[in-house]
């Protein structure tokens, strides 16, 4: 099934304020970005996750897609998520680090998405590294 994708927005759900703080790293790294929403769980008492998604979905038009970073794979973010927005045109990734949203949302439309995002899994999985046991085995080699 090829369809064509016109826009894709974003969602970046966490518990607490995670949220915030990856946009804002995202402003200064690569600037202002559209279509892109927070829900930050467990802030404010009275914010229901259910509204949250279902109000974010309602804003999904047909020819979009919806990728969702999660912080934690089997948190309740992500479960609600799943509860709530498991569609066709909603791509659920749990577990996320900054340089992944970066690739995401750098990402040209015409890729599909399950393509990107697979690629930027690959991408993101290598930029996590032992700094010190890298720099230990470096060392090595130059002695």
């Amino acid at each position: 099934m090829d369809k064509t994708v016109n826009t894709r927005k974003f969602l970046i759900a966490t518990h607490g304020t995670f949220a915030s703080g990856v946009k804002s790293s995202l402003e200064i790294i690569i600037g202002a970005t559209e279509n892109l929403f927070l829900m930050q769980a467990y802030v404010e008492d009275n914010k229901s996750l259910e509204e949250e998604i279902i109000a974010i979905l309602e804003q999904l038009g047909d020819d979009e897609e919806l990728i969702v970073f999660s912080d934690l794979l089997g948190g309740s973010v992500t479960n609600q998520i799943l509860r709530y927005g498991l569609r066709d045109n909603v791509h659920v990734i749990a577990g996320f680090n900054l340089g992944l949203v970066i690739e995401i949302l750098l990402a040209e439309t015409e890729t599909p998405a399950e393509q990107m995002i697979c690629e930027a899994i690959a991408n993101a999985k290598e930029q996590m590294v032992y700094v010190n046991k890298l720099l230990t085995a470096q060392n090595t080699y130059n002695d």
